[in-house]
């Protein structure tokens, strides 16, 4: 019995032949019958293409919105509807007052990095409640640097 790996590489030319090996002979009196050609082309299918999504997605003209979205989150998986809605281009509120601190901490990470990550803005409006708004989107109102600039995260 040989090895079936041996033989393998024998057949991909990485190794040699053992010696004493006799390949096996074909006998003259065995007449091999000629193949013939193929006439005819196997029918193919037809192919639809499918339309295809476009990855990025189209951002809305400057007068096109005529939506914010308000979102009072309990836990912290419902950032995929925040996620979700800015990513199309709406404005987010957001009220953590009815979430842990933790969680609420959690989640404006995640909203600090969500706005970075499109280019948009996020602002502070009260102590739990934060606007995500997006890069065509201008904010205008009275800016509390000072409020923001004390050193106390209010979170």
């Amino acid at each position: 019995m040989s090895n079936p790996i041996r033989n393998a590489m024998v057949y991909l030319g990485l190794a040699d032949e053992p010696e004493g090996y006799d390949a096996p002979e074909t006998s003259p009196a065995a007449p091999v019958a000629p193949v013939a050609p193929v006439t005819h082309a196997a029918p193919r299918a037809t192919v639809t293409p499918l339309p295809r999504r476009s990855s990025v997605r189209e951002r809305p003209a400057q007068n096109d919105m005529n939506e914010i979205l308000t979102v009072h989150p309990r836990q912290y998986r419902d950032a995929q509807v925040i996620a979700e809605s800015f990513r199309d281009g709406v404005p987010v509120i957001i009220n953590l007052s009815q979430m842990s601190e933790a969680d609420a901490r959690r989640l404006i990470d995640f909203a600090s990095g969500l706005s970075q990550g499109l280019y948009g803005k996020i602002e502070r409006v009260t102590n739990k409640v934060f606007l995500l708004s997006p890069a065509h989107v201008a904010v205008s109102g009275e800016s509390n640097s000072a409020d923001e600039t004390d050193g106390s995260s209010g979170l």
